[in-house]
């Protein structure tokens, strides 16, 4: 996967936009507000998602590529290698996931709002 491509899929998703938060290079994606995916433009070596602590668990043990959040909490985010190890249409899963596991924390209103856009 390249980044124009994750880019395109996060942005593909109901109430995403990009952001820079944490400096020009770390690009985050968030619905309503939230985060659910980040990475680093420049390199492009790996993407953080968030996860439920059990799936997280899972992935780490089944796939060398999936490792602890980077700077992240580690029990609810993992940092997957961009390194052809994982398939473009598995990633794209973890990334729906992600996105899935923010948006249900949202509060009602939130969920009314994206559900309308």
């Amino acid at each position: 996967m390249d980044i124009e491509t994750y880019r395109t899929i996060c942005l593909s998703m109901k109430g995403v936009t990009e952001e820079f938060p944490f400096g020009e290079n770390t690009l985050v994606h968030k619905v309503m507000g939230r985060m659910f995916a980040l990475t680093d433009i420049e390199e492009f070596e790996s993407v953080n998602l968030k996860v439920e602590p059990e799936v997280g668990v899972e992935l780490r043990e089944r796939y060398p590529a999936v490792q602890p959040g980077y700077h992240m909490n580690k029990k609810h985010w993992i940092t997957v290698m961009i390194d052809g190890s994982i398939p473009d249409k598995q990633l794209r899963q973890w990334i729906q996931n992600s996105y899935n596991l923010v948006a249900s924390g949202l509060t009602k209103i939130q969920k009314r709002t994206l559900e309308s856009m």
